[in-house]
């Protein structure tokens, strides 16, 4: 199918990704399918009537939570399709089966069981982690309208995947495409790779450069309306990326950079991004 898929569950975070979801759906042109995860003792039938109930109470309560981000979506952009479900199972596992095979997973920084203190959620982290279609975390950074996608590239093959979805995603919004592509020094991505100890750093810049370039040359060409801007800037990705997405409306990046161990499902950057971001993150993986 080709739906965008969003996780709810009554909280304030939840509640901003709809708004999200629901805005890029209509972007797209796509519908949107609203996902509540409930224990899954919920839909057992039990033989105790005092448990059948409690059920029903249970179920009458998520359903609510359901039908009013329904409303708010169709709220929100009025003639949007809209659909919803509670499903039992461990929330992150719920929404990565629905997300299977769909065109993104959108989900809150943190749900109405997360810590008040924690970034970050267990169930966005995980849901970045595993999932295998795009998925973006609204964190709670209040309205932003910059008129600005960040990319991050590193020409790996992941952020090759990342620079398609920003281009799109600029392309939609009439946005500018800030690609940034961090470096520090020459290190080494593999065995057999090893770097020299002393470099000509204006060689350096000027490869990193060209690895920049040749990153964005074809999406350029297929997305000739978006204004693009390249960064080839000396410094910690983590640190550079940060400070971009202050002034962004959506910061993309690859699931692991070309620094990353093959095993991780999830690099460092990205890791980091989703905790320090200014601005919703966009996680891709290869395709």
């Amino acid at each position: 199918m080709n739906r965008i898929i969003a996780g709810v569950d009554g909280s304030d975070p939840s509640l901003l990704a709809v708004d999200w979801a629901a805005d890029e759906a209509a972007r797209r042109d796509m519908p949107l399918h609203l996902v509540y995860a409930v224990t899954s003792w919920l839909f057992d039938v039990p033989g105790d009537p005092d448990a059948a109930e409690v059920r029903r109470l249970l179920l009458a309560g998520g359903q609510e939570i359901v039908d009013a981000a329904v409303a708010r979506a169709r709220g929100r952009v009025p003639g949007l399709e809209v659909t919803g479900e509670q499903s039992g199972g461990q929330p992150a596992r719920v929404l990565i089966e629905r997300a299977a095979g769909e065109a993104m997973l959108v989900t809150g920084s943190r749900g109405k069981g997360g810590l008040t203190g924690l970034a970050l959620g267990s169930v966005a982290m995980q849901v970045a982690s595993h999932a295998r279609c795009p998925v973006v975390v609204v964190r709670e950074t209040g309205p932003s309208a910059h008129g600005e996608i960040v990319v991050g590239v590193d020409g790996s093959e992941a952020a090759a995947g990342a620079v398609g979805f920003a281009f799109e995603a600029a392309s939609l919004r009439g946005a500018r495409l800030r690609a940034v592509m961090a470096w520090s020094y020459p290190v080494s991505t593999g065995p057999g790779d090893m770097q020299p100890l002393v470099y000509d750093r204006g060689l350096v810049e000027e490869e990193e450069r060209r690895v920049l370039a040749e990153a964005l040359a074809g999406w350029r060409a297929e997305h000739p309306d978006v204004e693009v801007v390249a960064e080839a800037v000396r410094g910690r990705a983590v640190r550079t990326l940060a400070e971009a997405s202050a002034h962004a409306d959506l910061l993309v990046v690859g699931s692991r950079g070309r620094g990353g161990f093959s095993g991780l499902l999830l690099g460092s950057v990205g890791h980091a991004m989703l905790h320090r971001a200014h601005c919703p993150v966009a996680v891709i993986r290869p395709r």
